[in-house]
């Protein structure tokens, strides 16, 4: 049998000793031995500490969270009572309603059969909209639509931030209980990002608060100011349009009807005034936000070709729809910006951007039509502190 003098002194020449004799006064050899005698132990518990650390990270992370989640609630009861206090009850507190609204879902429609599940989805968020739209009235009786629009949007960012947050303690608590290695590095990967959309939702109250234009709404900005001093009618809701000419077109300018904090609906706009209507239509130009890829300029403006519009996808297929069923080119300006810089107060970057998209648009007009033809520009985003 091997002895334990001639294994240490064999295990040390394999680990870059001499192979001599065992030398129980040579501080290598011992080095050598707790080398070898922690080997086990990192290997029955090196995963368990790992989970610790992966977790105590997570919960840092999860305390930040928390602590912007009930930094939005706060902030939304406080406008609330600051800002429609004189058309309240001074004894109603809102924190109760505004309680309930950071709770609400909705549910989406089954897709088992893809066949009209646009329409179902529009249904679904067009009564959603209505059901929330007379919460927010219910809190604040009385006030202004525009301040009925700034609560709304003001919700809604704490609403994203509380769902942020109960998704983030559900699987940081199911990774905490089941210590699956599996869960929780994947919630470590994206945990950086969370937190910085996150951030940008918290930022984006500021700016709901003070009414103030916001990067998403650079589109609605320049097409608001095309429509300065022209007739705006009603093309949906909280959607208008004015009739314009330029170098022998007729222009049709369609926006979220501003200042209010609303993307409107010009889905059902352009589907009321093309269909419907019979306006004839021969180029569509849609202005937009866009997001950036890493390393692209804040404000970079660009031209492409399809509906620039966000949101789950019923006004695109709704543009798309019309365009393709009356053969209507689509062409897309869009001004590139982060999550954080769309949904905050607006950058001068992107600000800077408003007369390159103008010249740009009205390129577009020149080289794509030609006179005695008819084009709509639509500016999409959120109108918030933007009029027409």
């Amino acid at each position: 049998m091997l002895g334990f003098s001639p294994f240490l002194s064999q295990l040390g020449g394999l680990l870059g000793g001499d192979g001599s004799e065992f030398d129980p006064n040579s501080p290598w050899m011992w080095v050598y031995i707790i080398s070898i005698a922690i080997i086990p132990f990192f290997m029955m518990y090196a995963q368990k500490f790992q989970s610790r650390v992966i977790l105590g990270e997570i919960s840092k992370s999860l305390v930040k969270l928390k602590t912007m989640k009930e930094g939005a609630r706060k902030e939304a009861v406080d406008y609330i009572k600051t800002t429609v206090k004189t058309t309240t009850s001074p004894s109603s507190d809102p924190a109760a309603g505004v309680d309930r609204f950071l709770e609400y879902f909705a549910i989406m429609p089954v897709d088992l059969d893809p066949n009209g599940i646009v329409r179902k989805l529009d249904h679904i968020m067009r009564v959603r909209d209505d059901r929330l739209r007379a919460e927010v009235r219910k809190l604040c009786a009385g006030a202004s639509d525009q301040e009925v629009s700034k609560i709304e949007n003001i919700l809604e960012a704490a609403t994203a931030l509380n769902m942020i947050y109960k998704i983030v303690r559900h699987f940081y608590l199911m990774g905490k209980r089941t210590t699956s290695m599996f869960v929780l590095v994947q919630l470590q990967m994206v945990m950086p990002l969370l937190l910085e959309e996150a951030e940008a939702l918290q930022k984006a109250i500021n700016a709901f608060k003070r009414g103030q234009p916001i990067g998403d709404g650079i589109g609605p900005m320049v097409v608001g100011k095309m429509m300065l001093g022209k007739e705006k009618k009603l093309a949906a809701r909280e959607t208008v349009y004015s009739e314009d000419e330029y170098k022998g077109r007729k222009l049709y300018l369609l926006k979220a009807e501003g200042p209010a904090g609303t993307v409107g609906r010009p889905g059902e706009a352009i589907t009321r005034l093309a269909g419907d209507m019979g306006i004839k239509i021969d180029a569509i130009i849609m202005i937009d936000a866009a997001l950036k890829l890493e390393g692209e300029r804040t404000g970079e403006v660009a031209e492409g070709i399809g509906a620039a519009i966000g949101g789950i996808g019923v006004e695109k297929y709704q543009i798309e729809e019309v365009a393709t069923r009356l053969d209507i080119p689509v062409y897309a300006v869009i001004v590139k910006q982060s999550v954080q810089d769309a949904i905050t107060i607006m950058r001068k970057e992107i600000a800077d951007a408003f007369d390159k998209v103008t010249n740009t648009v009205y390129s577009v007009i020149e080289d794509k039509t030609s006179e005695g033809q008819s084009v709509m520009v639509i500016g999409v985003g959120n109108t918030m502190g933007v009029g027409q």
